[in-house]
């Protein structure tokens, strides 16, 4: 759980850029739905429509790309920009190895499989990105003290990370280029099995496709229902023109779910994180949540918010994705009906309400509602019942501790700590968060709470055997830096 959330903070960063891309692209398809729907782009307005999404979407598209570099970072010690280095090579490793024109080469009989194709096709996602940011944090950690012989000394310390790194990838590699396509291959057929459920089954879907999206796996279930794997084709026979009586099913089931989640049920949600987060946190959650809710309310682009508590907060993830299930199980059986060629935002909605499949569009506004509602309740019992942590509710936000150092001087309070500590030779790492000394030690018997307090800690914690954790308020970085010396 430390792990998940130490991840989920590491995302705050590469998450932040996303709302006002999400923001410019769906401003930008107002101006030019020719961008959307096809045809000629046009006219000042429409060119300018075109400027602002294809602006936007440098960063969505790539995001997988900013989760390398900020999980690298943010997860590496003292956020050391070596990791990132490290993850932008595991990255270019992995996806260059697991590439479908790479991949078809070394194992000629995966192109014989269109689901196996497909799988490779979409391995540059969110979950590689995040794994390669993992495995760059991880091998700057453990390897950046390495010593090596004389003749080797160049690569010595930091400068071998990478190359670590590296190898790391072709082996990550070498066994998700067996298990990848089976994984893919196994949700494809689970697709496949629910499609005779009718309304139970678009809610099954809708809950598997929000619950796969970190690991970008949800490719596998939309590309069963959306296009035309398996002989549905959701999306692309609704924006065809065609209607319930050209195909097999009720088209636009497998869509229209999204449409009061992603546009009304984010907002109820967000709004539930920043009512239940700490009171000095507020203004900070509210630039980030709210960013992101207005994000997904005009263009359904919804990763902003979800990269930003699925970490933080698995078990309301998955709380998250079961309220998509149930609204999407309501909304096929009320008969509200539309589609998406983009994301399930109001952008969409506004030009698919005038296709033939649409139909009781106007009931957008009492689901919505009701997603809001519904959306904004669950969340805030969750949040407040279980004490997840989500933005602005993290343990070491504890701005009300405020530590007063015995005296003004960071060096005396730190020589104080280090002596409560048992000695420099008990101290194996310094590390701080916001508020927080973090420190590991060999023996926990040495460590004299009474002396770290006499120099004006607020408290110690003791998360494990061999952790210390020192709460000394928003000064804590230059307490930190002299106990480093000091070290």
């Amino acid at each position: 759980m430390k792990f998940l959330q130490k991840l989920g903070k590491s995302l705050m960063l590469p998450v932040a850029c996303l709302p006002i891309c999400g923001i410019l692209m769906g401003i930008g398809y107002a101006l030019s739905p020719a961008t959307m729907q096809g045809g000629d782009v046009t006219g000042t307005v429409q060119l300018l429509g075109l400027f602002l999404v294809k602006a936007g979407a440098a960063l969505i598209d790539n995001m997988a790309l900013l989760f390398v570099i900020g999980v690298g970072v943010g997860m590496s010690e003292k956020n050391d920009g070596t990791g990132g280095l490290a993850a932008l090579v595991s990255w270019l490793m992995m996806t260059t190895l697991l590439s479908t024109g790479f991949v078809t080469t070394i194992r000629p009989a995966v192109a014989e499989s269109a689901n196996n194709v497909l799988a490779f096709d979409k391995v540059a996602n969110p979950f590689i990105g995040i794994l390669a940011g993992v495995i760059g944090s991880i091998c700057y950690n453990k390897f950046k003290g390495t010593r090596l012989p004389d003749w080797l000394s160049f690569f010595s310390g930091k400068r071998c990370v990478a190359i670590i790194a590296g190898v790391v990838s072709i082996l990550v590699s070498f066994v998700l280029l067996f298990i990848w396509p089976l994984i893919f291959g196994v949700l494809i057929a689970v697709g496949e099995g629910i499609v005779g459920l009718g309304a139970v089954g678009a809610g099954i879907y809708a809950f598997l496709n929000r619950l796969l999206i970190p690991t970008g796996l949800h490719h596998a279930l939309n590309n069963v229902f959306w296009f035309d794997t398996i002989g549905l084709g959701d999306l692309g026979n609704f924006w065809a023109g065609k209607t319930s009586a050209d195909v097999s099913w009720d088209l636009g089931m497998y869509m229209s779910g999204f449409f009061p989640c992603m546009m009304f049920g984010i907002p109820g949600a967000a709004l539930a994180m920043i009512r239940t987060a700490k009171t000095k946190k507020k203004k900070v959650v509210i630039g980030l949540v709210a960013s992101s809710a207005i994000c997904a309310f005009v263009c359904g682009v919804t990763e902003p918010f979800e990269f930003g508590f699925m970490f933080l907060a698995p078990m309301l993830y998955v709380i998250y994705a079961a309220l998509y299930g149930i609204f999407t199980f309501i909304t096929v059986i009320t008969g509200f009906r539309a589609g998406f060629s983009f994301s399930a935002g109001a952008t969409d909605l506004i030009f698919s309400a005038t296709l033939p499949a649409a139909q009781r569009t106007w009931l957008i506004l009492p689901l919505g509602a009701a997603a809001f509602v519904v959306f904004y309740l669950v969340f805030r019992f969750a949040i407040v019942k279980f004490d997840l942590k989500t933005p602005g509710r993290e343990d070491d936000e504890e701005a009300e501790k405020k530590a007063v150092l015995s005296n003004d001087s960071f060096y005396a309070a730190a020589v104080t700590i280090l002596e409560g500590l048992g000695g420099k030779e008990n101290v194996v790492s310094v590390d701080n968060c916001v508020t927080r000394l973090r420190l590991e030690i060999k023996d926990h018997t040495l460590v004299n709470e009474k002396k770290i307090k006499a120099a004006g800690a607020a408290g110690v914690i003791r998360p494990g055997k061999t952790s210390v954790q020192v709460v000394i308020g928003t000064k804590v970085q230059f307490v930190a830096d002299e106990l480093k010396k000091l070290v």
